[in-house]
């Protein structure tokens, strides 16, 4: 038996979702001259361990116990939702005007 976690499109979707963060993020830094390779770290630490393998262990939980498949849509719902707010929030250094709830 064989387990995509990483193959589906929902993963698809959160690693680059996770690629237009980190640009936007290292160009929001460069572009206010406060780029760090510390923070760069703690960056891919945080969303890569956060939002990829925890959405793949909810994705095994959903496989070994049926019951909790509805867990997988609500999960990327909310992780779609976290990263699409930080895409927005670092393009925010690039003076583009926010909504005040993503400040």
């Amino acid at each position: 038996m064989s387990v995509e976690l990483f193959g589906t499109f929902q993963m698809q979707a959160i690693v680059w979702l996770i690629a237009a963060d980190f640009v936007a993020a290292v160009a929001g830094a460069l572009l206010k001259k406060e780029f760090s390779f510390r923070k760069l770290g703690n960056f891919m630490h945080g969303s890569v361990v956060k939002y990829i393998f925890g959405f793949a262990v909810i994705e095994l939980v959903a496989l070994a116990a049926p019951a909790f498949g509805f867990l997988v849509p609500v999960v990327f719902i909310l992780v779609v939702i976290a990263l699409g707010s930080s895409v927005l929030r670092h393009l925010g250094k690039f003076g583009i005007p926010l909504p005040k709830i993503l400040r």
